[in-house]
């Protein structure tokens, strides 16, 4: 393959009809994004949007992640920086599943007990020292579900 050719999609093997989007109130979205250990913080680096997988735990309605001091995204944090945090649970077969986008103020946590609280609850899945834990405090929460027609289910 030269990178030109079209590849067909295979994975959608499911039922052919549409799927419904509806759209989740604030509370099932945190829930949802509760649910899963993992998503993705985007920010800015360079005057341009850059995004990292991380995991991550809700606590107190608020997004928690650890990253180190010297990475951009800690850097970031230090001065109160708006970010967008995603994370999704999708089936590709049957086309279902849900997407949700909490935008906030990402700020570096510095109380002390606070800190150890979050770190011995939160680890880090990278194989490297994460000496920040980062809160991002939703201002904007969106949530959508992709629902199969009824047929379909």
């Amino acid at each position: 393959m030269t990178g030109q050719e079209t590849v067909p999609n295979t994975a959608a093997a499911g039922s052919d009809g549409p799927r419904t989007m509806v759209e989740l109130d604030r509370e099932e979205s945190m829930a949802l994004l509760a649910s899963v250990p993992y998503g993705r913080v985007v920010f800015t680096q360079n005057a341009l949007p850059a995004i990292r997988p991380v995991n991550h735990l809700v606590d107190k309605g608020r997004v928690v992640i650890r990253t180190r001091l010297t990475a951009k995204l800690g850097q970031a944090a230090q001065e109160a920086t708006v970010v967008a945090y995603q994370a999704d649970q999708l089936d590709p077969h049957e086309r279902t599943g849900w997407s949700v986008v909490v935008t906030g103020y990402a700020r570096t946590l510095n109380d002390p007990a606070e800190v150890a609280r979050l770190s011995a609850a939160l680890k880090p899945w990278a194989d490297m020292t994460m000496d920040t834990v980062v809160v991002i405090e939703p201002e904007l929460v969106t949530g959508y579900r992709l629902v199969a027609p009824e047929g379909d289910r």
